[in-house]
């Protein structure tokens, strides 16, 4: 350690999970600046996928024992990119090993009772999955506090160029915040369990609505500490769906969602202690590439932050050749036409940022601005959006 406190000595990282996140995370921990990293260990489930995160990202080791992942000293953080069935369990027990962790969303889900169908999963009462989050939540809090390691939730929106510096600006002049609105949207998931409420905890809203939820909840947090007030969202309405199921093969042939028993489709209405509200999009149903944005305005400005697609470059395409390993944009089909391509996304989606953030905190031992206490926000309304859109009534925070 340094005189100020600061570790000096490389910050060593376990991954849990090869798979896109893994991919994230990575690239991003290599271009993390000023701290001194190792990716040591990467564990999954299949060797091959293992072997190929090994080539692509330079991981030293790696693992299908996720014990002993754990069980290496050396290793200073568990980095949780595991698909969120497993979150939970793999939180609790990383903490019992002693390591810091990061944790992509979501926080925790509900993925069934083990009595019944797992293809039926998402046709449970969606009260009962809300109130059995909250008890899930509480004790995860309360492992995560006990534990006297950090929890940094890895919530990318936060950490957006556009979003931090709408954060920054915020805290500068003290705005009032009147109302919010996100959105992140595509042409479904990649993943082949998607559809499955019991492997993602819940549909588009959650693997998707929950982003521009996150930003929405952390930029009002932003605005109650520049302003010294406590701001809390105290209710909300939502409508969940599913719209895809009614396409012929023929006109689902350019979408990817395939809902077993999960929503393609969501739209909440949140309300704050100080009146505001923000309403947040997800649906699986839009092509020519992600969307992904955050509308605020405020009493005296308005910030637009456009993630994705972003107009930094435009290309216009005759043809494909040459294009086979350039990546465009993510869920685009073509490289054909006109397209607004990703440039540096890993910084302009916020992962760069974000494990900088990550990284410092463990090296000076102070809290992420992606936080616990996020985490549980995000899970708990979204859920309780769930609820509303099942009962089709306004859901009360603290009296539901």
């Amino acid at each position: 350690m340094t005189p100020s406190g600061f570790r000096t000595k490389p910050i060593v990282i376990g991954m849990a999970g090869a798979g896109r996140a893994c991919e994230l995370h990575a690239n991003a921990l290599h271009r993390v600046s000023a701290i001194p990293i190792r990716l040591k260990t990467v564990y999954a489930r299949r060797q091959e996928q293992l072997d190929e995160a090994q080539r692509r990202f330079g991981f030293e080791y790696t693992t299908t024992d996720f014990e002993a992942l754990l069980a290496d000293d050396e290793i200073d953080v568990i980095d949780i990119c595991t698909p969120p069935y497993l979150h939970q369990e793999q939180i609790l027990q990383a903490l019992k090993s002693g390591k810091h962790i990061i944790c992509e969303k979501p926080f925790t889900g509900y993925f069934g009772d083990p009595k019944h169908p797992e293809e039926l999963c998402g046709r449970e009462s969606k009260m009962v999955m809300y109130h059995k989050l909250k008890d899930d939540v509480a004790a995860l809090k309360q492992a995560v506090q006990g534990s006297e390691r950090l929890f940094m939730y890895a919530e990318n929106f936060v950490y957006a160029p556009a979003v931090a510096k709408v954060a920054e600006i915020i805290t500068a002049r003290r705005n009032r915040i009147l109302f919010l609105r996100g959105e992140e949207s595509l042409k479904g998931s990649s993943s082949p369990v998607a559809g499955l409420w019991s492997k993602t905890g819940g549909g588009t809203f959650m693997r998707t609505g929950t982003h521009p939820l996150a930003a929405a909840l952390y930029l009002k947090s932003v605005e109650a500490a520049a302003r010294g007030v406590s701001i809390e969202p105290i209710s909300l309405i939502a409508d969940m769906g599913t719209v895809t199921t009614t396409l012929s093969e023929h006109e689902h042939r350019h979408i990817a969602a395939r809902p077993v028993d999960v929503e393609d489709n969501g739209t909440l209405v949140l309300e704050f202690s100080d009146k505001s509200k923000a309403v947040i999009l997800a649906t699986d149903t839009c092509l020519g590439g992600s969307l992904n944005y955050v509308d605020v305005y405020c009493n005296d400005a308005r910030f637009n932050c456009l993630l994705t697609l972003n107009n930094a470059l435009s290309t216009y395409l005759l043809d494909q050749d040459g294009m086979d390993n350039v990546y465009l944009s993510e869920m685009l089909p073509s490289p054909l036409g006109w397209n607004q391509p990703f440039i540096s996304d890993e910084m302009t989606r916020g992962y760069i940022d974000e494990m900088q953030d990550f990284m410092e905190c463990v090296q000076q031992g102070r809290q992420p601005r992606s936080d616990l206490n996020l985490a549980c926000s995000t899970a708990l309304i979204t859920y309780a959006a769930y609820a509303s859109a099942e009962a089709g009534r306004r859901l009360y925070l603290k009296e539901d």
